[in-house]
């Protein structure tokens, strides 16, 4: 999964005042991270805030990303769930000829044990018509997929091609990189821990920062991917304060505030989330302000 490889980014769902789907938004989006460098962009992940969005708005967005796309960027489809069944059930329906996998998150709220994660994504796997890259966010699910359960999936089925690690812990994610399948990607969930975990042998990264500032996180890859550290540390001390600042009112608040400054979207999110506040805003755009003057 070569496509894979690199910088991806969890796409926003941009919202009008009114909390409708923001079309034309969405297009800016879209083609302002291709026009930048991203090496993939993944669709209705957590980011997309596609907890609060119908089918009918989800189908919205596939179509509207699929389309401006046009074919120039590999796509990724969030398609996961607490309800092992119902998930294997979508998956049997979705039309997924446009995208090269699903990335599928590892079961929230229901803190099932290491064999109960290991048996809910052997089904995903036998479901899924396309390849599967699974999803490790333990602040979020409740639960810690463990190394030796994602090495065991990634042993034992053969469309099971990489996880998205956001354990935020550089043990086990070098566990993972020693000990996993020479094809098995293993993809950086967290911005603070991309550059580590590439220059530690890791595939890349699905990013938050990296949509609004999409030139300069995916040369930071590159340059990681390279093995050029220095010029990769370079970047990345200077994204460290941003890489903090958008995640201190949760996700996606503080790159919805990053796309807005920069004319591209509004920073409306649905509830039960809040929009970032007039005082994170201005540090954002203080940041932003260094951050163009160190480029300048």
């Amino acid at each position: 999964m070569e496509q894979l490889i690199g910088t991806g980014v969890a796409l926003i769902t941009p919202f009008r005042e009114d909390l409708s789907v923001d079309v034309d938004a969405l297009e800016r989006v879209v083609e302002y991270n291709i026009q930048g460098g991203v090496d993939y962009l993944v669709v209705l992940g957590t980011t997309a805030e596609s907890a609060t969005l119908s089918q009918a708005e989800k189908q919205l967005v596939v179509d509207v990303v699929v389309r401006t796309n046009a074919g120039r960027l590999p796509l990724v489809l969030g398609v996961g769930g607490n309800n092992t069944m119902a998930v294997a059930q979508e998956l049997k329906i979705l039309d997924l000829s446009d995208f090269e996998a699903i990335l599928s998150v590892s079961p929230y709220y229901n803190k099932p044990t290491q064999e109960g994660i290991y048996q809910h994504f052997k089904v995903i796997s036998e479901a899924s018509p396309i390849p599967v890259v699974m999803y490790n966010v333990p602040a979020r699910t409740g639960s810690n997929m463990l190394p030796e359960t994602t090495l065991r999936l990634a042993e034992d089925f053969s469309n099971i091609v990489g996880i998205k690690e956001a354990c935020g812990d550089s043990v086990q994610i070098d566990k993972l990189i020693k000990y996993k399948p020479e094809s098995f990607l293993v993809i950086s969930g967290d911005d603070a821990t991309a550059l580590p975990s590439v220059l530690s042998g890791g595939a890349g990264v699905i990013s938050v920062l990296g949509q609004g500032l999409p030139v300069q996180f995916s040369e930071m890859i590159k340059f990681g991917l390279e093995g050029n550290g220095e010029g990769a540390y370079d970047i990345h001390h200077k994204l460290t304060t941003l890489m903090s600042l958008i995640f201190e009112e949760g996700n996606p608040a503080g790159i919805k505030s990053i796309l807005e400054q920069k004319g591209i979207s509004r920073a409306t999110v649905r509830l039960p989330l809040m929009e970032a506040t007039p005082t994170l805003k201005e540090k954002i755009a203080t940041s932003l302000k260094v951050l163009d003057r160190a480029h300048a």
